[in-house]
């Protein structure tokens, strides 16, 4: 599972380095991503700009990963690809996360439409 995290402004980009988040990762990316939940940041954005296919147990890695977020941070999506959209939208998980249409949005305050 490769993930990578930048500080921006006191808040936490973590950008996903995989084209898959599947049953064979699911476990390592809510484990990783419970790590990175643990710091000092108000803010935590999800790059997913490198994600092309997301399949049920991805998605609940996701999910799981918004139920771990501290009462005083906020989680975000942001760069979401056409498939990966798609499943969002499909499930109804678009009304559930705030998306952003790229991390630079994300800073802007510029949500994307559901």
């Amino acid at each position: 599972m490769d993930l990578v995290s930048e500080e921006r402004g006191g808040d936490l980009v973590v950008r996903v380095e995989e084209e898959r988040i599947d049953a064979a990762i699911a476990v390592r990316f809510k484990d990783e991503m419970r790590v990175r939940l643990g710091g000092p940041h108000p803010r935590v954005i999800l790059d997913l700009s490198r994600v092309d296919f997301l399949d049920s147990s991805g998605l609940g890695a996701v999910v799981a990963v918004l139920k771990e977020v501290g009462a005083d941070q906020s989680f975000a999506l942001a760069a979401l690809t056409g498939n990966v959209e798609k499943v969002f939208r499909l499930t109804r998980m678009d009304t559930v996360f705030t998306i952003f249409p790229d991390v630079e949005s994300a800073f802007g305050g510029v949500a994307h439409a559901s």
